[in-house]
């Protein structure tokens, strides 16, 4: 009974040490200020080798766009929609179709209208999809805060 348990136990250990390897993708958000009043935010993903993440652009072929919910404060505006830069055309058999992808990294912006001096946060969610030639990971959607600056007068 007890190397029972004790294989129970190494089993669990290493599901839950695999479920946590998995995670290929990880997300960061930082503000830049185009002037006193405009700036960006900068949504990047570091994507480990050989797995990528798709496009925003939506597809019927099957795969998860990459898509952003920004939380509207009345600290700020949305200028345009987030854009999306350098995404390539791939086939993936997953899906047997091309579809536009990113590997290694992806960066994603967003203009933003200030419409107040103090410091404020801007929440946001991103939602994505993650796959390799093997395997596609289930949708994940994750919170990203960023911090907006007090406007310094000078």
């Amino acid at each position: 009974m007890k190397i029972f348990f004790t294989l129970l136990l190494s089993c669990l250990a290493i599901l839950g040490f695999s479920q946590t390897a998995l995670n290929p993708v990880s997300w960061n958000v930082r503000y830049e200020e185009t002037s006193n009043s405009e700036g960006q935010l900068v949504f990047t993903a570091a994507i480990d080798n050989k797995w990528h993440i798709y496009s925003q652009r939506p597809t019927d072929a099957g795969p998860i766009p990459t898509t952003f919910s920004i939380t509207p404060t009345a600290d700020y505006e949305l200028i345009g929609n987030v854009e999306e830069k350098d995404a390539h055309e791939e086939y993936v058999a997953a899906f047997d179709a091309k579809v536009f992808v990113f590997a290694k990294e992806a960066v994603f912006k967003q203009k933003i209208k200030r419409k107040s001096n103090k410091a404020f946060d801007i929440t946001s969610s991103v939602e994505f999809m993650t796959c390799n030639d093997m395997q596609c990971l289930p949708p994940k959607t994750i919170v990203l805060i960023t911090n907006i600056p007090a406007i310094v007068k000078k």
